[in-house]
C-alpha cells in the first residue's frame, strides 16, 4: 500500500459515517471496474431511476429548455465545430 493510501485511510477514520460509506463505495466500484464486474447502482441511483420512469408513465417530459439547460450544466462548452457543425448541446 502506498504512503498516500494509508495517509488517506488513517484520516478517513475521523470523516463522519456518511463519507465513509461513500469512500467503500467508491472504491468497491473501482474494484469491481478493475475486475471487469458489473455496475453496482447505489440505493440513490436507483431511486432516482425509480422516479424517472414513474414520471415518464404519468406522461410528465421535459420541455427542450429543460433539455438544453440540462445539456448546458453538465457537458462542458463545445465548439460548433464538433458532430458535423451542430453543436453537442443540439436538441431534435
Amino acid at each position: 500500500m502506498t504512503t498516500d493510501l494509508k495517509d488517506l485511510m488513517e484520516r478517513a477514520r475521523s470523516w463522519p459515517e456518511a463519507a465513509r460509506d461513500e469512500l467503500v463505495a467508491v472504491a468497491n466500484q473501482i474494484e469491481s471496474e478493475l475486475q471487469g464486474g458489473d455496475y453496482v447502482a447505489t440505493r440513490e441511483e436507483l431511486q432516482a431511476l425509480d422516479a424517472a420512469i414513474a414520471s415518464i408513465e404519468a406522461g410528465e417530459s421535459a420541455s427542450e429548455a429543460e433539455i438544453k439547460a440540462a445539456f448546458a450544466k453538465f457537458r462542458p462548452a463545445r465548439s460548433s465545430s464538433t458532430r458535423g457543425g451542430q453543436s453537442p448541446n443540439s436538441v431534435k
